[in-house]
């Protein structure tokens, strides 16, 4: 299916800054490590530019240029073909060579007005006379080509953390993963000491859930203040027009609740507030009814305050996969049946080979008379 929505410009958005993990204590940013910018956009060129400014407790940065010509690579962490995609870690020459930058390159989907043949929309179409064709091999009826398109309309997405933390490496990085079935017990003596350890601000969520940044790019919100709001607005992963790719999350305005772990029947109104004010909202706004939304939670999530995707079912953006994602609709009903269901399930969580948290899980599995073989699994 190809981006029907050309039409609702009024509707285009960028994508929101990348989410960092982190506990959700408001208390912890104090003397927290410096936040990062993140600047998103479509290029064709070698510039992209970034007029953000980023909060650091009583600090502010100033609006910064990114030039793609002055980033240095070090290292490609990460290239995708499924999502045409590709991690870079380098530095900014003329910013600092101390600091770090992540830079993700991907290629934009097609819309329809890029392959329309006919009226004004020509102009702008992958068939027009900017379009040139480099015969690769011809055979009987069948043909391959490169085509040269015009750049204008072949544009990338662009991606830049910076300054980008170690996590942040680990988080783009290929690496093996395995599969850890994480008990309660596992959570309160491992899990949740780590998340209170190791954490980082927050503060460009509280900055959105506040209306300090990011107010043009709000879907919608629910501001009530007893414990059942959220905004919702685009995800890093959308570019904000692509219908096809449609990509939200709900941030919840109740900043204690941290992943699905902390989830009880209390919890009930917010989560079906969110579901069906969340899909009420992306219908009205981009015709797409509820029935065609993929609405779930991660476990273990990107960052820790509690929120909610809400993806096109037609499309398969990463972390859809069963041992990650965990159904809005199925969540409810757990809770429904067992109040406090999440704090005593056993939970399958995946994680890179590096990652601190993985290593204390298996240090602490390891530790006992025996480990069951299902309880770590390595995935090729």
């Amino acid at each position: 299916m190809l981006d029907g929505v050309a039409e609702k410009k009024q509707h285009e958005q960028t994508s929101p800054k990348i989410a960092t993990k982190s506990n959700d204590d408001e208390s912890s940013h104090q003397g927290q490590q410096q936040q990062q910018q993140v600047a998103t956009a479509p290029t064709s060129a070698s510039q992209c530019d970034s007029q953000q400014s980023v909060d650091n407790g009583a600090t502010t940065k100033t609006s910064q240029q990114f030039q793609l010509s002055q980033f240095e690579l070090v290292r490609i962490l990460n290239s995708n073909s499924t999502h045409k995609s590709v991690a870079l870690l380098g530095h900014f020459r003329d910013l600092s060579r101390e600091h770090q930058a992540i830079v993700t390159l991907e290629k934009t989907a097609f819309t329809e007005a890029q392959v329309q043949t006919t009226g004004e929309s020509e102009r702008n179409s992958f068939f027009s006379a900017k379009s040139q064709l480099r015969t690769e091999f011809i055979n009987d009826v069948y043909g391959n080509f490169q085509c040269l398109a015009d750049p204008e309309i072949n544009q990338l997405k662009v991606t830049i953390i910076y300054p980008a933390s170690e996590k942040h490496i680990v988080k783009f990085a290929a690496q093996p993963k395995h599969l850890f079935e994480e008990t309660a017990e596992d959570y309160q003596t491992v899990t949740l000491p780590h998340l209170e350890q190791e954490q980082l601000s927050l503060e460009w969520l509280y900055n959105v859930l506040e209306h300090r940044k990011e107010q043009d790019r709000i879907v919608f919100e629910d501001p009530a203040d007893d414990g059942t709001g959220f905004i919702l607005l685009p995800d890093l992963k959308w570019d904000g027009k692509t219908l096809e790719q449609l990509y939200l999350l709900a941030l919840v305005h109740p900043r204690r609740i941290k992943s699905l772990r902390d989830l009880t029947a209390e919890h009930l109104p917010l989560l079906r507030n969110i579901r069906d004010r969340g899909t009420e909202a992306i219908r009205k706004r981009y015709g797409i009814g509820a029935d065609k939304l993929r609405v779930y939670l991660h476990y273990q999530p990107t960052f820790y305050h509690l929120h909610v995707h809400f993806t096109f079912l037609q499309h398969d953006p990463p972390g859809i996969q069963c041992e990650k994602s965990h159904l809005l609709a199925t969540v409810i009903g757990n809770l429904e049946l067992l109040p406090d269901y999440y704090q005593k399930a056993t939970l399958s969580c995946v994680f890179k080979e590096t990652d601190k948290l993985y290593g204390k899980l298996k240090a602490a599995t390891e530790g006992g008379e025996e480990e069951p073989e299902s309880k770590r699994v390595k995935l090729e």
